[in-house]
């Protein structure tokens, strides 16, 4: 029995087919999406080799819709598989919360206890007095790693929940201290 006939030309597995194009689609662009987060990121060994498996179930899939032509549910499960994949490549990549941040924020209040509590929690903190619009701020520019931004903003927003601040993507960091991980 060819493969073909097995999923989905005759019978009522007619719907296999389709389900294996979107669910390929669905982890092919997923890694697409992770592939260009670790290129992002600086990991240009993990990169190539995840692209590699991307294309190859890329292959498989389309291999699949180009040969059953007349099959309309395979286009419309590639392109779910597509969307689906996209949603899900982000929540992986947020999950896996790689990289390093950069932390600004700008306050008008005098920042030594945020200042001492960022301090406290071992991260790299540097901080400077300026001139604003509304007259003097401070300036306080924090290294975290990207997964301790939620503990950071919180202990901010309970310490200065005045201040306003930016977040930014770094792509290196030469020198900074980081928490200790368990």
């Amino acid at each position: 029995m060819n493969l073909h006939v097995l999923l989905g030309a005759n019978g009522g597995w007619w719907w296999i087919l389709p389900v294996l194009v979107c669910l390929a689609r669905v982890v092919d662009v997923s890694l697409g999406t992770l592939r260009v987060v670790f290129v992002s990121r600086g990991l240009t060994m993990v990169a190539p080799v995840v692209g590699f498996f991307e294309v190859l179930i890329w292959i498989a899939a389309i291999a699949q819709v180009v040969h059953n032509l007349d099959n309309v549910i395979c286009y419309v499960a590639y392109a779910t598989g597509f969307g689906i994949g996209t949603y899900v490549g982000l929540l992986i990549e947020e999950r896996l919360a790689l990289g390093t941040l950069i932390l600004r924020i700008i306050t008008q209040k005098e920042g030594e206890d945020l200042v001492a509590e960022l301090r406290r929690r071992n991260l790299g903190v540097t901080c400077m007095d300026a001139q604003g619009a509304s007259g003097r701020v401070k300036i306080i520019f924090v290294v975290v790693r990207r997964g301790d931004l939620p503990q950071t903003l919180d202990a901010l927003r309970t310490l200065n929940p005045r201040a306003s601040y930016t977040v930014e993507d770094v792509r290196a960091v030469s020198k900074a201290a980081f928490p200790l991980k368990a």
